[in-house]
């Protein structure tokens, strides 16, 4: 059985959308990527700080997902991470209403003993030396460093940045940060850049439009499932990475071929988070279900033709 060893925030979201809106919902990166990653048959440990306030109920929650949570600190007296935002009605446009950095501020990632030799290494968007940190605790290389980021630390943190993204294996970026880091407006030739600065694997995540993944001069193009309603965008990237990741770490192969199909479970996962609110509708799922949307996936761009 494959390890997974996730790193990233867990937090308080209060969303608004042009459907509705939510007080205090459980979020944070790391929250989406476990939850989509307890899909797969794997060890998997998330690392992050919490405070005082946050829900039994929720740490109950990660537990009955089979998420080690020993290294997940409750600070005593703490508040817990809050971010809030609202959506305009194109869902790809939002603007944060309110960021509480609290506990996290002080956040101090402790690797857990049993996961320093973790397969699979998933770095949450965070300041890029907190995933040094993590990358340095590990015992032995993992066969798999993947690494999220954002605009605010190419813009605020970019050399400490590049450190990191000197040291890992894949990096899962949208197009918008691509094109901010390389200075490209091509997305192949954006690719190419980021390979030259040490990801032998790059995804450009393109939201609605799907995703691609770049290896030396090789592409893949995985579509978004099309789907009736999308009622809250928040923490889809997170929720593909977390399929990918746990897929990857379930399959033990980091071929070119095989992070094909990691992708399709990222988007696979990623299509369900958009549904609901938050968190709500990938708590729920079921294999069954999963596993229906992917033949939905598979017939989405199957095809027969035949050339003259």
């Amino acid at each position: 059985m494959g390890k997974l060893l996730i790193v990233g925030t867990v937090a308080f979201d209060a969303i608004e959308t042009p459907f509705g809106k939510t007080d205090k919902i459980l979020g944070g990166a790391a929250t989406f990527i476990g939850l989509a990653a307890s899909q797969f048959n794997i060890d998997c440990a998330i690392v992050s700080v919490v405070g005082e306030d946050f829900p039994k109920k929720y740490l109950d929650l990660f537990t009955q997902k089979n998420i080690d949570i020993s290294s997940l600190k409750v600070v005593k007296g703490g508040k817990t991470f809050y971010w809030s935002g609202k959506y305009h009605n194109d869902l790809n446009v939002r603007d944060t209403l309110a960021t509480e950095l609290n506990v996290l501020a002080d956040f101090n990632p402790i690797v857990p003993e049993n996961f320093k030799d973790a397969d699979v290494v998933m770095l949450g968007n965070l300041h890029p030396n907190i995933q040094m940190s993590v990358i340095n605790q590990m015992e032995d290389r993992p066969k798999l460093i993947v690494l999220d980021t954002m605009n605010y630390w190419m813009d605020h943190t970019l050399k400490e940045l590049m450190t990191v993204i000197g040291q890992i294996d894949v990096i899962a970026i949208n197009d918008e940060e691509a094109r901010q880091l390389t200075e490209e407006y091509s997305l192949v030739k954006a690719a190419a850049k980021i390979q030259k600065m040490g990801p032998r694997y790059v995804v450009i995540k393109k939201g609605e439009h799907g995703a691609l993944l770049f290896h030396k001069n090789k592409v893949f193009f995985a579509p978004a499932l099309p789907l009736d309603e999308v009622f809250d965008p928040t923490g889809a990237g997170d929720t593909f990475a977390g399929g990918f990741a746990g897929y990857l770490a379930e399959s033990e192969n980091i071929s070119f071929n095989n992070l094909k199909r990691a992708v399709i479970h990222g988007s696979n996962l990623a299509s369900f988070c958009v549904e609901r609110f938050g968190t709500e509708r990938i708590q729920q799922l079921d294999r069954e279900e999963v596993n229906q949307r992917m033949d939905r996936f598979k017939e989405l761009t199957k095809f027969d033709i035949k050339l003259k």
